[in-house]
């Protein structure tokens, strides 16, 4: 569970959002969505502890596992080895890892499907590749919160969807509590029970996806026409989000 209640964040003078209050309950999936430099990934990280708010609190509940938008390495590790490392919790600041945190580590790969990328190197994987290890990392420290920042952002449609499906499965088979920033209102659409909004620094909204994802309201955050379309795929119907650009 995330509590956060009258969150406030600026550098120097500037404000980049105030009390912001929201809430992530257990079992639970929320979006946050803004345009670019509103401070979506400034909340992510104040909320996982790497920037500290300027004013109001952040309640946790349950171990935290945090996929950043971008991850780079410096050195050249094998992805069994990089997936390994989300397993530091469990294995102590002066211990090595055991063959059960390689299984463990084996085991989300496959769950993932990409156990054949355990011996690859990281660094010469493909962009939706690192975030599926990524993915597996934070996974394989068997939390109970997932926090993701931009989880498709420069992907391709066919890793998007590999992405939001694997987000889906794995939120619906183990009960995890996840918070995404992103993009992309159809994706928040399809994973999230609610959404939060960050226009500006005193405009934000928070409520159920289905009150928030409205033409009405996506429109006056992007400021460009948006509209809502039922479509019919395989006997299936689905609503997708576009907006219109006139």
């Amino acid at each position: 569970m995330i509590h956060v209640e009258n969150a406030s964040f600026r550098y120097g003078e500037n404000w980049v959002f105030r009390d912001v209050n929201f809430e992530l309950e257990p079992g639970k999936s929320a979006a946050i969505l803004g345009p670019n430099g509103r401070g979506k990934t400034t909340l992510l990280k104040s909320i996982v502890g790497l920037l500290k708010l300027a004013s109001g609190t952040i309640k946790i509940e349950g171990r935290i596992g945090y996929v950043a938008q971008r991850t780079d390495m410096a050195f050249a590790f094998r992805v069994l080895d990089i997936v390994v490392m989300g397993r530091a919790a469990h294995i102590g600041i002066f211990s090595t890892p055991s063959a059960k945190d390689y299984t463990k580590a084996r085991a989300t790969l496959d769950r993932l499907g990409i156990g054949d990328f355990a011996e690859r190197i990281y660094t010469q994987l493909s962009g939706g590749e690192r975030q599926l290890v990524m993915i597996a990392r934070a996974l394989a420290s068997e939390c109970e919160i997932l926090i993701l920042d931009e989880p498709t952002s420069a992907l391709d449609f066919s890793n998007q969807a590999l992405i939001i499906d694997i987000l889906d499965k794995i939120t619906a088979e183990d009960g995890l509590s996840v918070l995404m920033t992103t993009h992309v209102p159809q994706h928040a659409q399809r994973l999230a029970d609610t959404v939060l909004t960050i226009e500006g620094p005193d405009s934000h909204e928070y409520g159920p996806a289905a009150d928030i994802l409205t033409e009405a309201k996506l429109e006056m955050l992007y400021g460009v026409p948006v509209k809502t379309l039922e479509l019919e795929h395989q006997g299936e119907k689905a609503h997708a989000i576009v907006p219109l650009f006139i």
